[in-house]
């Protein structure tokens, strides 16, 4: 169970966090733990959308040689502006590579690997694609520029997906096996079920390849017969308050930017104590309704959370202002007052700079 990993303040932490975010931002934490506790030589990981129909001894081969594998979404340039747009321009926002599945081995470079993203994932498993975020995927961009034995998996037979459709073919059945391109296929991910997007993105690219169709209606009817309905409905355990009203994402931001808050509702999923922070949340919806000032309690400074030093003046600077800003009850109190809190602490800084160089 995700609580028991171990994970520094797990109630805040999991409460700053949407349950898309949560179930992606504990797979670094995790795969440190599986090294650590059952000293295993090589972790894989699959989505559980993912479904393999071949062994996976040629991909154990390549995990002896290497540290990580991943798998990108595209391997192929797309020859459309259509395609373009739906799959290369969707892998700059989301991630090049497809993080449904990764592999690594219990090396030197492979720990490294896991501590720094579970690190990163720690403090950034967001879903914020403005501020270049996009849950644990997009961190994996950086990972064959910072670590050495890092394999990219190009074959067509991993992770195939409507992503990638334009430049793999499918042939075979169910019954007989299905080739990608000629070869056996290995794994195919059925992401964008819930959504619907599987099944529109399916008929726009892979109308030359009519076996996956009959794929589709497989997989469709084993989810179904392993009670797919049922526990679809099933709430999470981190989608609500203890009374069981949901929790929005204004309430997790909010969580997430502010510190005092943090501090002062140690436990955030609780109702118990004057309604916790559910009930405080409600009030200040209230005063910021009626302009009065919102409340705040045990403001702290702390702008470097999980004891990460910022790499940079500016950096603190604009995470101040952020934070006092924050503590307005308005959009425009709030930009008004980043805007007088950078311009005070620039002209500042200014006149230091004036005196260091006299």
């Amino acid at each position: 169970f995700a609580d028991s990993l171990p994970i520094e303040n797990f109630k805040q932490w999991s409460f700053s966090h949407s349950v898309v975010e949560l179930c992606t931002a504990v797979k670094g934490v995790a795969l440190e733990t599986i090294f650590e506790r059952y000293a295993a030589e090589r972790v894989f990981y699959f989505d559980p959308d993912i479904v393999l129909f071949s062994q996976i001894d040629a991909l154990e081969k390549e995990l002896i040689e290497h540290s990580v594998l991943l798998t990108p979404h595209q391997t192929k340039p797309e020859t459309s502006t259509e395609a373009v747009i739906h799959n290369e321009i969707c892998s700059l926002k989301h991630g090049v590579f497809n993080l449904g599945f990764v592999g690594v081995h219990n090396d030197p470079e492979g720990r490294a690997f896991a501590k720094w993203w579970a690190e990163r994932l720690f403090l950034f498993c967001h879903d914020d694609t403005g501020r270049g975020l996009f849950t644990d995927q997009k961190w994996a961009n950086l990972a064959p520029c910072l670590f050495d034995r890092v394999k990219i998996l190009r074959s067509p037979v991993y992770n195939v997906a409507t992503w990638n459709l334009t430049a793999r073919y499918a042939t075979g059945s169910l019954k007989k096996g299905i080739l990608i391109n000629g070869e056996p296929l290995v794994f195919y991910h059925f992401s964008g079920m819930d959504s619907g997007g599987q099944e529109n993105m399916l008929k726009l690219y892979g109308k030359h390849s009519p076996v996956l169709f009959d794929l589709r209606k497989w997989y469709v009817a084993e989810c179904e017969r392993f009670g797919q309905s049922d526990l679809g409905k099933l709430p999470s355990k981190y989608d609500t308050f203890d009374n069981g009203e949901k929790i929005s994402r204004k309430h997790r931001l909010l969580y997430r930017q502010r510190i005092d808050l943090q501090k002062h509702f140690p436990e955030p999923f609780s109702t118990l104590d004057q309604g916790g922070f559910q009930a405080w949340c409600a009030l200040n919806q209230s005063a910021e309704t009626t302009g009065e000032a919102t409340p705040t309690h045990n403001i702290e400074f702390k702008f470097a959370p999980h004891n990460m030093a910022s790499n940079s003046i500016g950096e603190d600077i604009s995470t101040m202002a952020d934070y006092f800003s924050n503590l307005a009850g308005s959009d425009l109190i709030r930009s008004r007052l980043k805007r007088f809190f950078l311009r005070f602490i620039s002209s500042g800084l200014r006149m230091m700079a004036s005196f260091v160089r006299r």
